[in-house]
C-alpha cells in the first residue's frame, strides 16, 4: 500500500513538471508554443516580468508557471520563478525546496535577495519561495520594498515569473498585475464559470495590466482534431 501511494505521488510530480520528465510530449510542445507567444508579446527589451494567475483557485496556475519557467530556461534564458502566493504557497513543494525564508522574508527586510534565491535541478531556473506566511500579504506586495525587488531582479534575470493567488479571491494578483510587464490568465476549461473569467478580465483591465493571453487548461480537442492535444493557448 505504501509503495503504491509513493509511486502515485511520483507520477503526480512527473505530470506537474512534464517539460522536464517528458520534454518531447505534445504537452511540452504546447508549453513551448506558449513561450513563443509570450516572447512576441513581451517585445520591448525591458519587459521581463510576467504574472500568472487565474480567476478562482485550482485552475492550474502554479503548474503552468513552473512549466513555463522551465521551457524559458531550456531555451537558455536566465529565469526567476517567484512564489508570490503568500497565502497558499506551493512552488517549494513542486521543486522540493525549503520554505523557511523567501519573498516575505525579503519584504520585511529580514533577509537580502542573495540569501533567498534557490537553484533548481533545471539549469538556468532559480526560484524564490514565498517564505513564512505573513499576516498582510497585500500590503507587502504594494510596498516600497517590492518595487525595489522588481528593479533589482529585472537587472539580474532575462525573465521573472510571478505565481500569484486567484484574482477573485484577494487583491494580491491585482497589485502585481499593475507592476508586471504582462499577465497570463489560466482558465480551467469546463470548471470555471464564464462570468468569473469575465470578472477576472475586468479586474486586470482596471489594474491597467497588459493581458498577454489566456491558457485553456485541460481543454479537450474534438476527436477529429489532428492530434490528441489537451492544452492550448489563445490570444
Amino acid at each position: 500500500m505504501f509503495r503504491t501511494k509513493k509511486k502515485r505521488k511520483l507520477l503526480t510530480l512527473a505530470r506537474k513538471l512534464v517539460t522536464v520528465y517528458d520534454s518531447k510530449s505534445i504537452l511540452s510542445e504546447q508549453f513551448r508554443t506558449i513561450r513563443t507567444n509570450i516572447t512576441f508579446s513581451l517585445c520591448e527589451q525591458d519587459e521581463k516580468t510576467m504574472l500568472i494567475t487565474s480567476s478562482i483557485p485550482g485552475e492550474g496556475k502554479s503548474t503552468n508557471a513552473a512549466n513555463i519557467g522551465i521551457v524559458f530556461a531550456q531555451e537558455g534564458k536566465k529565469v526567476l520563478l517567484v512564489d508570490a502566493d503568500m497565502r497558499k504557497p506551493t512552488i517549494h513543494h513542486t521543486f522540493h525546496l525549503t520554505n523557511t525564508v523567501g519573498l516575505s522574508s525579503l519584504l520585511i527586510r529580514q533577509k537580502i535577495l542573495e540569501t533567498i534565491i534557490q537553484t533548481t535541478s533545471v539549469e538556468g531556473l532559480s526560484v524564490i519561495t514565498s517564505g513564512p506566511i505573513p499576516p498582510n500579504p497585500a500590503e507587502l506586495l504594494a510596498s516600497k520594498a517590492m518595487n525595489e525587488f522588481f528593479e533589482t531582479v529585472k537587472k539580474e534575470f532575462d525573465i521573472v515569473i510571478f505565481d500569484a493567488p486567484p484574482l477573485l479571491s484577494v487583491t494580491d494578483a491585482q497589485i502585481l498585475a499593475n507592476k508586471c510587464d504582462g499577465t497570463l490568465l489560466i482558465v480551467n476549461t469546463g470548471v470555471v464559470e464564464k462570468l468569473n473569467v469575465i470578472k477576472a478580465k475586468s479586474i486586470l483591465i482596471n489594474a491597467q495590466a497588459k493581458i498577454l493571453g489566456v491558457v485553456l487548461n485541460n481543454y479537450v480537442f474534438p476527436r477529429n482534431h489532428h492530434s490528441n492535444q489537451y492544452y492550448n493557448s489563445i490570444e
